[in-house]
């Protein structure tokens, strides 16, 4: 099994492709996921930036918001509350490349379970040595490291 982190920018896709680009990408993605060819692990707080994101960027109506948060909650992901030493590596990601704690803490989640992190904003998610960033577009070009539990 594959570890991967995927931040935001695809969970979004995954919840309502109104408006987005490379929806077939991120259904591949979550289509791998759910037979069980990847585990992906997502930060807790990813719930409260995609409520936000169908909430202000989408403006979601009430019945559409809770339909997508629904489904937010019945896909195959793997959350993970941030403890002290995850937040403190997140703090030392964001200060070492001038990324948002936001951002940094997909980084450390990905380099916490040796994963690697998909995103369609891949000018958010700055690489770090150690950790393997790809856009959706690359995603399936790439040999992953296998999943460790």
């Amino acid at each position: 099994m594959t570890a991967l982190v995927v931040d935001t920018s695809v969970l979004v896709k995954w919840l309502n492709k109104d408006g987005e680009e490379d929806v077939e990408l991120a259904d591949k993605l979550l289509e791998k996921c759910g037979t069980g060819e990847c585990g992906v692990f997502v930060p807790e707080m990813a719930k409260y930036e995609c409520g936000n994101a169908l909430l202000k960027g989408k403006s979601l109506d009430y019945e559409a918001g809770r339909l997508s948060l629904k489904l937010l909650y019945s896909l195959p992901l793997i959350f993970v509350s941030e403890s002290e030493e995850l937040a403190i590596e997140t703090f030392r990601i964001a200060r070492l490349t001038g990324m948002s704690y936001y951002d940094a803490s997909f980084v450390a989640l990905a380099k916490k379970y040796n994963a690697v992190l998909v995103t369609q904003n891949i000018k958010h998610q700055k690489k770090l040595d150690g950790v393997t960033v790809l856009s959706l577009k690359e995603f399936g070009t790439k040999i992953y490291r296998p999943f460790v539990p």
